[in-house]
Formats: C-alpha cells, structure tokens, sequence
C-alpha cells in the first residue's frame, strides 16, 4: 500500500492527486507526439473536474498554466498560449499608482469638482442651470449627512457662489421641494398622526363588542337564567 506520508506534496490540491500522477506520467513519456495527445487529454479532465474556470476569461490559457505548474515546469509539450516559466511565477507586479486628489472643499469631495468644471464650460443656459440645480441638490444633501439641521437656500447658494466666483445660480424647483419631502418622510413626519388615527379605528371597530354584549344581556340571550321556585 502506498501512504501519505511516502507521497509527494501537492502542486495544487483543487485537481486531486490522480491529476498529478497523470501528469507525472506525461514526463516519462519519450514519444512526443504521444506525449502531446496525452497532454490535451489532461486539460479536458482538467477543465472537467474544475467547470468554475469556464466563467473565467481564457480559462484554457489557465488551465495550461496549472499544467506545466504541477509539473514543475519540466513537461516538454507544445502549448497553443506562451508557456510560463518558474521566474514569470515568482516575480511580482508593479504597484498599482494611487490617485493623488487634493479637492478644494474636503466635504463636498473632488467629483463635485469635476462636475462644477463641466458646468463652467457648457455654454447653453438651461444645461448650465441643470447643473447648478443638480450641484446645489448634492450640496444639501451633502450638508444633511453632517448635521442634523435642515440648511437654508441662502447658506448654499453663497458657498456656491464662493466656489465659482458668482458664475452658476441655482433655483429652489424642484430639486429644494423634492429634498424638503424626502426629509420629511426620513424624520417620521405624521406618523403619530397615522398610530393614532389607527388606533382610533381599532377603538370604534372593538367599541361595538361592548354594545352587543349589553345588548344580549338585556334580552336575556346571554349568560344563565336565573332559576325560578
């Protein structure tokens, strides 16, 4: 019997032991055509056992990686992508650049930015102003988020006015009255009004039980009767 502890390690444990004996067997083939049918056999099974992989974009490429990785990058086939090699595996990546953005106002972020500049250079009156409106609905919702006072017109329209230098104005239709009901609706407005109304109807419905069983006392129909001698 062959044991655990007389194999060899595992080059990648999600195709199994047999997988690896397959391809440990591809080495000791001297024919290379033979040796090449039988690797195209082993990427089937491999693809088989793993169907996860055939979402992935070039999953064969992948799969022919894994292949020469189990066999230690010492099977000498032919492959249809660019066989890697043991320093293409070990080498890292260059570090992705980070984006160093510095916005102007730290609480309106730097897209607000990016969108005030557009709105500066659009030349025709109502996309201009659509853009005004837009960028002072933002900012008030900007302004909720951090406090919990509602933020008059007045206050938005100067630190627009701040950040472009009196070049964009906004009206107050309909982004103001779309955000003064949403407000609302996030602060519970008239739901006391709406509990008590239900309860009330809850009250009338059940008040008429009171009656009825008056009423069947009077007539004698309910309870027992009191026994005459």
């Amino acid at each position: 019997m062959e044991y655990n502890t007389t194999r060899n390690g595992l080059a990648m444990r999600e195709y199994g032991r047999h997988v690896q004996k397959m391809i440990e067997h591809l080495l000791t083939i001297e024919d290379p055509e033979r040796r090449q049918r039988n690797a195209y056999a082993v990427i089937e099974l491999m693809g088989f056992l793993n169907p996860h992989l055939k979402n992935v974009e070039d999953f064969r490429h992948k799969l022919w990686d894994h292949l020469f990785l189990i066999s230690d990058f010492k099977l000498d086939v032919k492959s249809p992508y660019p066989i890697p090699t043991r320093e293409s595996l070990s080498e890292k990546p260059e570090p992705l650049p980070y984006p160093k953005r510095h916005p102007r106002y730290s609480h309106l972020g730097k897209n607000l930015e990016v969108v005030i500049n557009k709105a500066l250079k659009e030349e025709d009156p109502d996309k201009r102003l659509g853009f005004a409106n837009a960028i002072a609905y933002y900012m008030k919702l900007a302004y909720n988020n951090w406090h919990k006072e509602m933020v008059h017109d007045d206050a938005i329209q100067s630190e627009l006015t701040g950040i472009t230098d009196g070049q964009l104005t906004f009206t107050n239709t309909p982004y103001v009255k779309a955000f003064r009901q949403q407000d609302n609706r996030d602060r519970g407005g008239g739901g006391y009004g709406k509990q008590r109304q239900k309860f009330q109807h809850r009250g009338n419905n059940g008040g008429g039980g009171g009656r009825r069983n008056d009423n069947r006392d009077n007539r004698g129909g309910g309870g027992f009767k009191k026994k005459r001698f």
